[in-house]
């Protein structure tokens, strides 16, 4: 039941078309996604297969086997594409879009079904490999891009197509259907729902998002008993061979290990893990159901506080692109997937406009400036799937891949950052993030606009004009104030007392038109620990300004990075970067040097001194490949 109460106390996001974003640092990049990503990524996909795959032509013993992800990679784009277009006119993307949209409509099947792979390359056997084959998860990612491209556009061709397939899936997965109690190996499907249920007030796919929820984890263990029916061992059978002696932790990969409620640590794979949270959270906020609220509360103190890499990548384990076990966090071979870091950012979202707590939007930030932002080049046309924090020069971006999950992912969130610079609640405007450009609010006197003028994060000094509807106007201003600043702020000129509620500094007055709130973070430089049992930091120290981590970079030293070494004491500096948009830290350091060619000596290296160079993490391998680390040895002792 959706009680008055948990809906109005909810803060929410302003629509893409209520925010205007004109900054030096995120509009030039919100452009390239526009302009070049989206064209590079609609290239990849008509000669990759995916646009092709639509029309079912595919015939078994034909190359080009249509993967059973692809739907995902499609509707990603779409979406990614529509949120640019509810703020950019682009007929060439639009046209793009449309036929994308006429291929899905071409696809679906007479029953509203919807999956090439199921209709094409195995047909009849439609839900039978739940936990492998990903149509629940490909479903989801259709079911939003028919949302985004309905809010972006007013079209309701795609929504319609969306909602036939979520239909069929309710009847499906109904308490007396054929898969009841079943639910999918990738999560997706159930934050996608509660979006289409908020968009079409229709409460059937709210009740089915909470019907997947709640069997998740349930025993008997759906999957297993899925495979005994199946007879197979399923779509990634032979990728896990070791998956019949291990069944515990493949139940925690993909969550199905206990039910949701009581689960008290983040396992397994880290995107669907993310997509969960999401959808948790969501649930708890529609429902006011404290058991999921709590469960939210143990999962995210889990990873922010042990299994969280000081970027906001997620996932130190490979072989599971997933969580290790707490404070395990190797900077090299950890994992940080984009699609998991772009995860964060929307679990945060929902944690903060529930909540009404800045410390959820410092955890957002922290992985949208660095565990998302590292995740395409400076160009817009070749991506990161893992970031990881330390590299021997091997590491590299890629302009496609086999599973190319992130680089649309990457494109949707950035094509849609309006929703997260700015929430709306009761009678208050709230500032999430700091943004040039403007926000409307809508209120019961009229449009309340908030005009930002900033250069964040080059420097931590915001002006925020406010015109109301109606001088005199009553409302509440609430600025986030992150936790690793040291803020003041005046008010017309006259000196605020930094009394933060929350994490919010909120103010309420009559508001008259052209009153002014400057902010000024001081931004500096600030040395960075990891906790003692993060075994790959020991010894070692970070570099952060603001929402920036930093790394070092091969193509500014000589000497390896990793043998770098800061004294604890060295004086830091800082320059503007015109490359980055941001700055570069500069410092004097010393390395270790070899004396001799052997592998192994009884004579010590020699010291060399080091002009040390950090660029923000986020730019690393736009200069050609060579070696980088975040951590940065440190000497206590100088």
């Amino acid at each position: 039941m959706i009680t008055a109460s948990s809906r109005s106390a909810r803060r929410r996001p302003l629509a893409l078309t209520a925010v205007d974003i004109d900054d030096d640092f995120w509009a030039p990049r919100r452009a390239l996604i526009r302009t070049a990503t989206l064209r590079q990524q609609e290239h990849q996909l008509r000669t990759g297969g995916q646009f092709e795959a639509l029309k079912l032509s595919w015939r078994p013993g034909d190359p080009g086997e249509p993967h059973i992800f692809w739907e995902s990679d499609v509707a990603k784009w779409i979406e990614a594409a529509s949120y640019c277009l509810a703020t950019t006119a682009d007929p060439d993307l639009e046209a793009a879009v449309d036929e994308a949209i006429e291929l899905l409509a071409g696809a679906q099947q007479d029953d509203g079904y919807l999956n090439v792979y199921f209709t094409v390359v195995k047909p009849g056997e439609r839900f039978t490999d739940l936990r492998d084959a990903h149509e629940l998860y490909c479903a989801g990612h259709l079911i939003e891009a028919g949302v985004a491209h309905f809010e972006a556009t007013g079209k309701t061709r795609l929504l319609d197509i969306v909602r036939r397939y979520a239909d069929l899936i309710d009847a499906v997965f109904a308490p007396d259907g054929p898969c009841a109690g079943g639910y999918d190996g990738h999560q997706e499907i159930e934050l996608a729902l509660v979006k289409l249920y908020r968009v079409t007030g229709d409460s059937r796919y709210l009740v089915l998002s909470r019907r997947l929820i709640d069997a998740r984890g349930t025993q008997p263990f759906y999957f297993e008993l899925e495979e005994q029916r199946r007879g197979t061992p399923g779509y990634f059978g032979p990728v896990f061979p070791q998956r019949p002696r291990q069944a515990q932790r493949f139940r925690e990969y993909n969550q199905s290990h206990r039910p949701v409620v009581e689960q008290d640590a983040v396992v397994g794979h880290s995107v669907r893990a993310m997509y969960m949270c999401s959808a948790i959270t969501d649930l708890a906020a529609e429902t006011g159901d404290p058991a999921l609220a709590e469960a939210v509360s143990r999962l995210w103190e889990d990873v922010t506080e042990r299994k969280m890499y000081l970027t906001g990548g997620l996932g130190s384990d490979p072989s599971i692109e997933g969580f290790g076990p707490a404070y395990d966090l190797p900077d090299e071979h950890g994992y940080a997937e984009t699609c998991a870091a772009i995860g964060l950012v929307q679990w945060a979202q929902r944690m903060a406009n529930g909540r009404a707590d800045g410390r959820y939007v410092d955890v957002l930030e922290r992985a949208l400036y660095n565990g998302v932002l590292s995740g395409a080049s400076a160009d817009g046309t070749s991506y990161f799937y893992g970031n990881p924090l330390a590299s021997s020069g091997d590491v590299h971006r890629h302009e496609w891949f086999g599973v190319a999950c992130c680089p649309p992912n990457l494109a949707r969130l950035l094509s849609e950052l309006q929703r997260y610079v700015y929430a709306q609640g009761d009678g208050e405007a709230v500032v999430n993030l700091f943004v040039q450009g403007e926000a409307r609010f809508s209120t019961s006197s009229g449009t309340f606009v908030v005009r930002q003028q900033s250069r964040y994060p080059r420097d931590g000094v915001t002006k925020i004009i406010i015109e109301p509807a109606v001088d005199g106007q009553r409302h509440v201003l609430a600025v986030r104030i992150p936790g690793w600043s040291r803020p003041t702020a005046t008010l017309n000129g006259a000196e605020l007392p930094l009394t933060l509620r929350d994490g919010y500094l909120v103010l309420e007055r009559d508001w008259a038109g052209g009153d002014t709130v400057d902010i000024d973070l001081g931004m500096g430089i600030r040395r960075t620990w990891a906790h003692p049992r993060v075994a790959s930091a020991a010894g070692k120290v970070a570099l952060e300004r603001g929402p920036i981590v930093f790394c070092l970079e091969g193509v500014d030293h000589e000497e390896p990075v990793r043998g770098i070494v800061l004294d604890r004491s060295a004086e830091l500096t800082e320059r503007p970067d015109p490359r980055t948009g941001v700055v570069s830290v500069h410092g004097t350091a010393h390395a270790d040097h070899a004396v001799t060619d052997e592998l192994y000596s009884s004579r010590p290296p020699s010291q060399v001194e080091v002009e040390l160079t950090a660029v923000p993490y986020f730019s690393w391998a736009n200069r050609g490949q060579s070696d980088m680390t975040v951590w940065i040895r440190e000497n206590l002792g100088r």
